[in-house]
């Protein structure tokens, strides 16, 4: 089974270029199938990752950037992949 994991954080105001190079600068403990780093409006940053793991398998995911770079707390989903039409 593949399990995507997505992690979103809001940077505080001109400040999402600093969220993006925090967010790229960290390791998970074990290497996904894929990771991929996305950015929308309004300083957001986005980051999936894919694993061939069970739905609720434990895995690594990003920490908390310090809450003076966010306007809020980390929002994360976890889906599983969906096979056929």
């Amino acid at each position: 089974m593949t399990v995507a994991l997505m992690w979103e954080a809001r940077a505080v105001a001109g400040r999402g270029e600093e969220l993006l190079a925090w967010v790229r600068e960290q390791p998970l403990a074990a290497e996904p199938l894929r990771r991929e780093t996305l950015r929308a409006p309004q300083d957001r940053v986005l980051v999936i990752t894919w694993w061939d793991a069970p739905y609720a398998a434990e895995l690594p995911e990003l920490p908390e950037p310090e809450t003076e770079l966010v306007t809020r707390g980390v929002h994360r989903w976890r889906f599983e992949a969906v096979t056929g039409g």
